[in-house]
């Protein structure tokens, strides 16, 4: 946890890829702990984390699936009034910036949208488990994978 605390601690906004998330809400017995300590370190004043709208979306596919309504609207009680979480639509600003970093890192659209709204709404960082999103530029990302291995 030690390369984690020390990546959090350059910063002071940051981004969320969904994984972050559902590590946190399904309690990963790999990740499970390295995703509370960034809610945890978001609670904290003057903390924040931008996620993209998207989140959400994906968030929602596997309890809409199921029919599980109770974990849906739990999951929008609990995320949607997190402190120090912005969520943010998806506009023009956005869709362009992620055009050009999917053009540019041939990244998958889902991935190319949550670099953009960190960069395009003032993230210094991006958290993820996905090491294609290392190859994005103009923000730091921590892959958890490493973060993890480093600790």
């Amino acid at each position: 946890m030690i390369a984690l605390r020390a990546f959090l601690k350059r910063h002071r906004r940051i981004a969320l890829d969904t994984s972050i998330f559902i590590y946190h809400l399904e309690a990963n017995p790999v990740y499970g702990d390295m995703a509370a300590e960034v809610f945890t370190w978001l609670e904290r004043s003057p903390h924040t984390a931008v996620t993209s709208s998207l989140t959400m979306t994906e968030l929602l596919v596997h309890p809409y699936r199921a029919g599980n309504e109770a974990l849906v609207n739990e999951y929008y009680g609990l995320l949607s009034l997190f402190p120090n979480l912005e969520w943010v639509p998806v506009d023009l600003t956005v869709a362009d910036a992620a055009a050009r970093i999917r053009a540019r890192h041939r990244l998958r659209a889902p991935d190319a949208l949550q670099a953009a709204t960190g960069i395009c709404h003032g993230a210094t960082a991006l958290l993820t488990n996905d090491g294609d999103l290392a190859r994005v530029t103009g923000i730091e990302v921590g892959v958890f994978d490493e973060l993890r291995d480093a600790a």
